[in-house]
């Protein structure tokens, strides 16, 4: 059973990740910038680089949603 969390800033990208993990059937928690964290705990814990949303599967951070939409792939969901 997947487990995913995500965490979003609101944007599309957050939304099409968000209805991919629904479809998947997967249980996901999402946390909500301005809500649970602020944007320098996002970037202390992802990295200045790092892109909104991101997202971590059974304990294991995966990234962005391009990089979590090639997981999928590659592990066959999609």
């Amino acid at each position: 059973m997947m487990q995913a969390v995500l965490y979003t800033d609101g944007s599309q990208e957050c939304e099409r990740i968000r209805m991919l993990l629904k479809s998947l059937g997967g249980e996901y928690h999402e946390y909500n910038l301005g809500v649970d964290f602020t944007d320098k705990q996002f970037r202390m814990e992802f990295g200045e680089d790092a892109s909104y949303p991101q997202i971590t599967i059974n304990h294991k951070h995966i990234g962005s949603l391009k990089e979590t939409l090639q997981y999928f792939k590659n592990n066959g969901k999609i």
